[in-house]
């Protein structure tokens, strides 16, 4: 009667008793993987080029508040320029997008610490009440974008006169 071989993973380690007929060819065939396996895979696989991806969007930190009155998004835009930056607003969402053009001081092993973030960014905020589109109002002061978005007020009633013709 035939003594079965041993796993690869036994014969690596030492740790089952059994022949030690394993050679190379074995090896380099998979036979010493497939214990009983029906079929192993031995020639590799060709790979698909991976695609070019875009330069990655960093995501702007925000402060987002609310008063009785209006949502309040606060955001630190230091060094973007006004004509960088897009804000869309929907009724429940406000997207923050810009672009901060690194310096050109320096070169890259000039630097002892690289921290700040420079290139394009967004961040999508979804608003946890409506809010009126056409009143809201950004402002940037010292660095700081201040976005006030007034609520919606629902129960806001307005007297509809009707005419006649």
């Amino acid at each position: 009667m035939a003594r079965e071989k041993k796993s690869l993973f036994e014969w690596l380690t030492g740790s089952a008793e059994g022949p030690d007929d394993y050679s190379f060819d074995d090896l380099e065939s998979g036979t010493a993987f497939s214990r009983g396996a029906t079929s192993v895979r031995t020639t590799p696989t060709p790979t698909a080029p991976l695609p070019v991806q875009a330069e990655p969007e960093g995501e702007l930190a925000v402060d987002v508040h609310q008063t009785p009155t209006h949502i309040i998004i606060k955001a630190m835009i230091a060094g973007v320029r006004p004509e960088d930056l897009d804000i869309s607003i929907t009724r429940d969402m406000v997207t923050i997008r810009g672009k901060r053009e690194r310096a050109t001081e320096g070169v890259s092993g000039d630097f002892f610490f690289q921290e700040l973030y420079w290139g394009s960014f967004s961040r999508t905020i979804v608003l946890p009440q409506e809010v009126e589109i056409e009143e809201a109002e950004a402002i940037e002061k010292h660095g700081l974008l201040i976005i006030r978005l007034p609520k919606l007020d629902k129960g806001r009633q307005a007297k509809l006169k009707v005419r006649s013709n």
